[in-house]
């Protein structure tokens, strides 16, 4: 029998005051319940019965008492989160990371593993029930500590029904991830563009954080973006909000593997840039990648060019440079489409640092339109390798701690 719309809507109305005690609670780290119903403009006895429940829940425990103001000293509520944990999966192009953290995003756990090439849709399934029973051993499966996985998947990704529609690198299409998943163990499983997990990633624990609008750039084998828009992911009508990487950048330019020609993934991306010093090697350019690579040029990668570039090689630093500027190019277009408050730059390439960093603020300071968006904050990923898994983690949390706008 459907539900009348009074009890949805109390329903829906708890549920968000929920979310909304829990999340003040995170954010104060430690807080009491007279403090909780100031700041959230909540009545007294609402509060006081979903901290209740929360208390019942063990998702929230009660910790020493707080500074008295004149009377009774008040007891402080806190995040049990080092006992509850969500697990977080990047799958690359060319493996898959796995981390379990606490619910202050802490990584307690972690591993990576290599893709098979070649791999099918059915194998990779496989492998992640593998990796997901890794960190859940059989002690931890009659127990409900670990309350969600979330994913983030190279690629288009269908987030309302937890599909892969197309991993290009891994020449994989309509994966059904969630399902697959919530089958095998039962608990919430989300998924997600491994660059809009980035974003939320970054926005929650990383360089990201306290920017209510953000565009997180994941430069590596691909090039993709996460955008937050009033601290929300965007992802658009089709799931291709951020697609930065096919955008054109030169019409006369290098075919991309989209079929396109000029995207900047045909310019920047980290094949692209080892391929392009490799060229110019062969044509007898000097440079100090030949020694790094024992004359092996197909062993060029972004990590050797950064290498080189920190010995002086001109070669390396002069493509980096330019790396730099299509970046730069890129993230201008985007900033006058979106005008964040912040861009961050992760992924492999930007582990090349000041050398990608620097050009890609200087071409935004000249192109953009106005001196403010000239100033934007640019800045690099402080998240390191797992950037990813841990945005993928995120999402689960963003599910226990976000109110929700839809019942």
């Amino acid at each position: 029998m459907p539900q009348s719309p009074t009890v949805g809507s109390f329903q829906l109305m708890k549920s968000l005051n929920r979310s909304l005690i829990l999340n003040t609670i995170r954010e104060k780290g430690s807080i009491s319940r007279a403090d909780i119903a100031k700041l959230t403009k909540l009545t007294p006895p609402t509060v006081s019965n979903i901290v209740k429940e929360l208390l019942e829940s063990k998702i929230v425990i009660e910790k020493s008492q707080g500074v008295s103001r004149g009377g009774r000293k008040p007891t402080m509520l806190v995040i049990n989160a080092e006992q509850f944990h969500v697990i977080g999966i990047d799958v690359g192009p060319k493996d898959i990371k796995v981390v379990m953290t606490d619910l202050n995003g802490n990584i307690v756990e972690q591993f990576q593993e290599d893709l098979t090439e070649g791999i099918t849709s059915t194998e990779l399934l496989e492998l992640m029930k593998m990796s997901v029973l890794r960190l859940l051993p059989q002690k931890r499966k009659s127990n409900h500590n670990v309350i969600g996985i979330g994913v983030g998947m190279h690629g288009m990704v269908d987030v309302k029904q937890g599909i892969s529609l197309f991993a290009p690198n891994l020449r994989l299409r309509d994966i059904p991830i969630k399902d697959y998943l919530e089958k095998e163990f039962r608990m919430l499983v989300k998924v997600e563009n491994d660059a809009r997990a980035m974003a939320l990633g970054e926005s929650w624990f990383g360089s990201g954080n306290g920017a209510d609008s953000l565009v997180c750039v994941n430069v590596g084998r691909g090039i993709g973006a996460g955008i937050i828009i009033d601290g929300k992911l965007f992802h658009g009508s089709h799931f291709i909000g951020g697609e930065i990487g096919h955008m054109t950048i030169d019409i006369n330019g290098p075919q991309c593997d989209c079929g396109n020609y000029g995207c900047l993934q045909s310019l920047a991306a980290g094949p692209v840039i080892a391929k392009r010093a490799a060229k110019r090697i062969a044509a007898g350019e000097q440079s100090l990648l030949t020694k790094l690579t024992g004359g092996r040029l197909q062993d060029i990668d972004g990590e050797k060019l950064h290498e080189a570039a920190k010995q002086g090689d001109a070669l390396s630093k002069e493509i980096l440079r330019e790396t730099g500027v299509y970046l730069g190019i890129g993230l201008t277009n985007l900033l006058h489409t979106v005008d964040p408050a912040r861009i961050v730059i992760g992924g492999g390439v930007s582990r090349s640092g000041d050398f990608v960093l620097d050009p890609v603020k200087e071409t935004v300071k000249s192109r953009a339109l106005t001196n403010s968006a000239k100033k934007t904050d640019i800045v690099q990923s402080n998240l390191g390798e797992q950037a990813t898994a841990l945005g993928a983690a995120t999402l689960i949390l963003v599910e226990l701690f976000s109110a929700r706008r839809t019942a």
